[in-house]
This record gives structure tokens, C-alpha cells and sequence, in this order.
């Protein structure tokens, strides 16, 4: 309950600065790179860390082939999501949702309609 409304406090106090870099961004529409705490904050929609202790920053959705992790309601991934129309075949399961250890792979569903 304390990381919502630090995150909130911070985007009040920010709010002002937001309006005069609205294309570079301070808190939202964030470049590959920069700092985050939430996926909402990227343009590229992943907000990624290494492990439990580093920071997490902005990174790119997985290509084909990569590994990555299915959407999560947490916001930030240990495996970005798969790029637009790919999917992440990985197990689905409660527990590997609550860990964050349901990785898997991105894939081309139309592959396997050809076969």
C-alpha cells in the first residue's frame, strides 16, 4: 500500500514539470533506458528488471523467439511481453503468476496454422 501512494505523491509533485516534457516525458512516454515503475510508464510498454534488487528500466517488447512473460497485472517483468502479434507460450499456471517465474517464449501463432 505504501509503493501506490509514493507513486501517486510523486506524480502530483511532478505533474507540472509532465506538461513542459510531454515528448521526451518524466513519468510516462519514458525511452528505452530510463528508470520506471510501471509498464504504463514506457513507450515501448515493458518496464524491466534484471533481478529482485536491480532498478528497473524501460526495455523492448521480446521478438520472436526470445523469452518473455505473459501480461501481468504487477507492471514490471523479469521477462518483457512479446512484441504486437506474437504470443508468449508459457505456463499460464497461478503459481508461476505469483512468483513471476512463468516464462516462456514468443512465438508466431500464425506458424501453426501453416503446419
Amino acid at each position: 500500500n505504501v509503493l501506490p501512494a509514493c507513486l501517486l505523491l510523486a506524480l502530483l509533485l511532478l505533474a507540472p514539470a509532465l506538461g513542459a516534457q510531454q515528448e521526451k516525458g518524466l513519468i510516462i512516454n519514458l525511452e528505452i533506458g530510463e528508470l520506471c515503475l510501471q509498464s504504463i510508464q514506457c513507450k515501448s510498454g515493458c518496464c524491466h528488471r534484471a533481478n529482485g534488487l536491480s532498478l528497473a528500466r524501460c526495455a523492448s517488447k521480446a521478438a520472436e523467439f526470445q523469452e518473455c512473460s505473459p501480461k501481468s497485472i504487477y507492471g514490471v517483468y523479469y521477462k518483457c511481453p512479446c512484441e504486437s502479434g506474437l504470443t508468449c507460450e508459457a505456463d499460464k499456471s497461478i503459481v508461476g503468476s505469483i512468483t513471476n517465474s512463468n516464462f516462456g517464449v514468443c512465438k508466431d501463432p500464425q506458424d501453426s496454422y501453416r503446419r
